[in-house]
């Protein structure tokens, strides 16, 4: 059965919800030298502001997968700018980019890569606890989170002790524990049903919206791209719209 979430408490919006949290500026990626040069991502420039859930959408081979790992600070871009929460990435030295992923990012994954030993709770304050946070405060954000989200009743369950749905919910709730700015998605609904798949997304742009987060959602599932706020395309590389 669904779960009936509980009403959620309001959060504040973004001081300037004018100010990108993210922002690429002819972005490019390529791969090789010379004749065998491949190119994954043609100049691309898009901005993300506070409480905008953005979908890529695209299909298999379009571009997605490179796209959202240089918006994510996993990979450096041939050429070309991008700002994540008023900070130059590509300026930022290798040694740099994971403190910097894990005070300001989030990412929710095609499957939600849960450990198997941790119980739901343990998967949300691992992070913090990575990130040297007081151990009780976490707990209490963890709770507060999971009870937002309907999960409150499933803190002490193994994921094996989860549906597909829960699973994913689970990981949008482990994105938020360090209170990222931007929120990265990579295909999150790839796994579910259709039903499943809406109530995901349906969450996801609820805690963007109520908490002025920024987020981009890479997908090719065209079944919930009324549900974000604004959708471009990727095809071959190229970002459109």
């Amino acid at each position: 059965m669904t779960a009936i979430l509980e009403t959620p408490r309001p959060f504040p919006q973004a001081a300037n919800s004018t100010t990108p949290i993210l922002s690429l500026r002819n972005v490019t990626r390529t791969y090789g030298d010379g004749e065998g040069t491949i190119t994954a991502l043609h100049p691309a420039t898009l901005d993300v502001r506070p409480g905008e859930l953005v979908a890529v959408n695209g299909p298999s081979g379009s571009g997605k997968s490179t796209f959202l790992s240089i918006a994510g600070a996993l990979l450096r871009p041939t050429s070309g700018q991008v700002v994540i929460a008023g900070q130059d990435v590509t300026a930022l030295p290798q040694g740099a980019l994971p403190a910097f992923r894990l005070k300001h990012l989030g990412f929710v994954l095609q499957s939600s890569n849960l450990i198997p030993y941790l119980t739901v709770r343990e998967q949300l304050t691992l992070v913090p606890h990575l990130a040297g946070r007081n151990s009780r405060e976490a707990a209490r954000q963890a709770d507060e989170l999971l009870r937002t989200l309907g999960l409150l009743d499933r803190a002490r369950h193994f994921p094996d002790a989860l549906s597909g749905g829960q699973r994913q919910r689970v990981a949008i709730a482990r994105a938020l524990m360090n209170d990222p700015a931007l929120i990265l998605a990579d295909e999150p609904t790839a796994s579910l049903d259709g039903t499943r798949g809406r109530e995901v997304v349906q969450m996801l742009a609820r805690e963007v919206h109520e908490r002025g987060k920024a987020a981009v959602m890479v997908t090719h599932d065209e079944r919930v791209l009324d549900l974000c706020d604004r959708v471009v395309r990727i095809v071959d590389g190229r970002l459109s719209g």
